[in-house]
């Protein structure tokens, strides 16, 4: 049973995100994401998002590593998507052999999460892309939930991490749909650097890498960890072997309509 279902009559839904493990790479280690992966298996949580970069290359030894990794959380739903490195030299094959479709939502009391693949094959960019849109408008059927969409590259420029260039291509357009269709809070990784961003009604939050010494900075692996309880919620960031920090609070707000995309498909924002 999960936790929210031990909470009749309120939303009380926890998700652990993690990031950018790299499996493959010269900088991964492995006991910071075995580590991480106790750590999330004690606190119990009703979710666990993976966005992205698992793998370093995209070859298949370095998937069927990574989903020996991922079978240790004990965690009834697991949404994984593919980032940039995951969807090199074809990659993009094994991850659906082995981890199911590129985009998919999960439904839990009072909460959607819907994650997007922002992958290219080859290509460091990301990009959504309008049929990606659709999708997500038509699996955010209820306007009631909180709303959470996740992806692996940055919709908005983190501090930090370079030229621009690293939010996806259509940001622009992305972010109008997301304030169209009410969405509460978007989830990304890809640059290693944790930052959070306030944006119109919703927060924007990246995480770093949970396990790779790929570092810039000051930065320090870790993944997060949110809770929607009592119609707030609340972000934390946690290091494996060490401490954690809340780095997001807010008010969740009573959705007083339906979605609304009138204002999007008249941008020609849909096929």
């Amino acid at each position: 049973m999960c936790e929210a279902e031990k909470m009749p009559g309120k939303t009380a839904i926890k998700l652990a995100h993690i990031s950018d493990i790299h499996i493959g790479s010269n900088h991964f280690v492995s006991n910071l994401l075995n580590r991480a992966i106790v750590e999330i298996n004690e606190i119990k949580p009703d979710i666990v998002l993976v966005s992205g970069d698992i793998t370093n290359d995209g070859f298949r030894q370095q998937y069927s590593a990574a989903q020996a990794f991922l079978r240790n959380l004990e965690c009834e739903r697991i949404s994984v998507i593919p980032g940039n490195h995951d969807s090199r030299n074809v990659g993009y094959v094994h991850f659906e052999d082995m981890f199911g479709d590129r985009n998919n939502v999960v439904y839990l009391p009072g909460v959607t999460l819907v994650a997007l693949d922002s992958s290219q094959p080859d290509l460091d960019q990301g990009r959504l892309g309008r049929q990606n849109y659709k999708w997500m408008v038509e699996k955010l059927n209820k306007p009631q939930d909180f709303k959470i969409v996740a992806l692996h590259h940055h919709l908005l420029p983190v501090p930090g991490t370079g030229r621009e260039r690293n939010i996806i291509e259509d940001a622009g357009d992305f972010l109008k749909l997301c304030v169209d269709v009410g969405v509460d809070l978007v989830l990304a990784g890809h640059k290693h650097v944790p930052h959070a961003w306030h944006f119109e009604d919703f927060y924007v939050v990246n995480v770093g890498t949970v396990s790779s010494l790929r570092l810039r900075g000051y930065a320090r692996p870790c993944y997060n960890i949110v809770e929607i309880v009592d119609r707030e919620c609340r972000v934390t960031r946690k290091h494996p072997f060490g401490e954690s920090m809340e780095i997001v609070r807010f008010p969740v707000k009573p959705k007083s309509k339906n979605i609304n995309v009138d204002a999007s498909a008249e941008e020609g924002l849909f096929p």
